[in-house]
């Protein structure tokens, strides 16, 4: 299938592909959000061994990695209170956790969560989290670049697998923030 990003060897609507997401992703596919539906959302079926952006880019062309982002979980302690956030920004920027994460979250510090506490939360899987599904609680920090991308390359909460989905639409998912300065 030709999807928004190139040619895969396996790509197909999301929407078929439900048997292969976690069921906190494959239920937010299913329902869409905020007026994007489960037919826009295409499903690249790869091996599990080429997860990682590196690695995934290498594989399939350099080019992707202008429209690919990364999904991470982090923990904002204030106190006794934790803080649970997602964050994405494009894969050729870090977060800034210590700095704009800390301060959005009001949190004194502000760390990558521990994998555990990732995995156990999200119902994903460690290298595919995705900000697709996640517990509608919590707040969901965007870089705007991300959201500027027409098409963007994200987790799909396995490391089997990749989503490609319009920047756009992972702005009206729950808890979504544009938060500038996000990614580094």
């Amino acid at each position: 299938m030709r999807a928004p990003l190139g040619t895969f060897d396996d790509a197909s609507p999301a929407a078929d592909r439900l048997d292969l997401l976690t069921p906190p992703v494959a239920e937010a596919v299913a329902a869409g959000w905020g007026g994007f539906a489960a037919d826009r959302l295409v499903f690249v079926d790869t091996d599990p061994a080429i997860a990682d952006t590196a690695v995934f880019v290498e594989h399939y062309g350099a080019g992707l990695l202008d429209s690919s982002a990364n999904c991470v979980v982090v923990a904002g302690k204030r106190g006794a209170e934790v803080t649970l956030a997602a964050c994405v920004v494009l894969s050729g920027t870090r977060v800034d956790v210590n700095g704009v994460v800390r301060k959005h979250l009001g949190a004194r510090k502000a760390s990558f969560a521990p994998m555990d506490t990732a995995v156990g939360e999200t119902g994903m899987e460690y290298g595919g989290i995705t900000p697709i599904g996640l517990p509608a609680a919590w707040p969901l920090l965007l870089d705007p670049a991300v959201v500027d991308e027409e098409w963007v390359l994200i987790g799909s909460g396995r490391r089997r697998g990749k989503l490609i989905v319009p920047g756009k639409a992972l702005a009206a998912l729950p808890g979504a923030v544009m938060v500038e300065g996000l990614g580094i």
